[in-house]
């Protein structure tokens, strides 16, 4: 009797089994999904090709030539310049003191007849340049008593910590002035003579821009300095690695050597040769590109 029951529930438990992975009962049956298995066998097969992952740089200023003299460069002769507006603290001022900053607000804008654009940029801030500096004064002075000394040591591994476990950004202020250099107005007698000519062209209206705007917000009290080649880099670093910007920083990339054609460091002749293939091949990339457009 205990081995019919047995038997019984080890029949229940198979056919469960069965069911449950879709599997025929009798194992000699043929699998119901057989014939479906077949259709799909019959379709033909379609081969999905994954996207590549879109290079958003490389799609965003495909057009963009270089980085030189304090400006962008583009493809059709078309300079851009940057300048970072430091902010007055508006309303913490009182009523007239308002109207005057609206005032010279109101001239610029009054005066100038070319079009500006106004970029505004989060940016992680980054306190280790002001705590390597106190770190640096306390350890210069000499009367300093152990006690301050400690108190100034807790004091910076605290505000260390802070930082690391916090982030804060703030918003930095962008004017951008563009202008298109027109090859028919100028006059040259070679190639290099031309080069020379539209970038002194571009960059004297372009700073003759930059300095109408700072004299006029300066009666704002806002303060507006020209990016150099290394502020603009930093831009753009910053915009397309926002979340990576807040370990990685700028400046490290400067003094590790990321920035540098070639590295000072000592480097073995198969990557110098490396670098160089690379170079040559985007040289030729621009040039099919000009032969393109042109």
């Amino acid at each position: 009797m205990d081995i019919i029951i047995m038997l019984v529930i080890g029949a229940g438990l198979w056919t469960f089994y069965r069911i449950m992975t879709k599997e025929p009962i009798l194992p000699w049956g043929e699998k119901k999904h057989k014939s479906s298995t077949a259709n799909v066998k019959g379709k033909k097969s379609v081969d999905f090709n994954e996207e590549e992952e879109p290079d958003l740089f490389r799609e965003l200023f495909s057009d963009v030539k270089e980085i030189t003299h304090h400006m962008i460069r583009f493809q059709n002769n078309k300079f851009v310049m940057l300048c970072e507006v430091d902010p007055c603290n508006y309303f913490l001022l009182s009523n007239e003191e308002q109207e005057q900053i609206d005032v010279a607000f109101e001239t610029w804008l009054s005066q100038i007849n070319y079009p500006v654009q106004f970029y505004l940029q989060n940016r992680y801030i980054d306190l280790s340049e002001p705590i390597d500096h106190m770190r640096k004064t306390m350890r210069d002075e000499d009367d300093l008593n152990e006690n301050a000394y400690e108190y100034g040591n807790a004091l910076l591994e605290e505000l260390a910590k802070w930082q690391a476990s916090s982030p804060r950004y703030e918003t930095k202020r962008f004017l951008t002035f563009t202008y298109i250099v027109n090859e028919k107005d100028i006059k040259a007698d070679d190639d290099e003579e031309l080069e020379e000519k539209i970038l002194d062209k571009a960059f004297s209206e372009l700073y003759r821009r930059f300095n109408t705007a700072k004299n006029s917000l300066r009666k704002a009290d806002m303060s507006v300095e020209l990016l150099t080649n290394e502020g603009i880099a930093e831009t753009f670093y910053c915009a397309f690695n926002r979340r990576k910007a807040v370990k990685n920083k700028f400046k490290d990339l400067g003094i590790q050597e990321s920035l540098a054609l070639y590295c000072t460091s000592e480097q073995s002749q198969s990557r110098i040769e490396a670098v160089k293939e690379m170079i040559e091949n985007e040289e030729k990339r621009e040039n099919d590109k000009l032969k393109e457009v042109g």
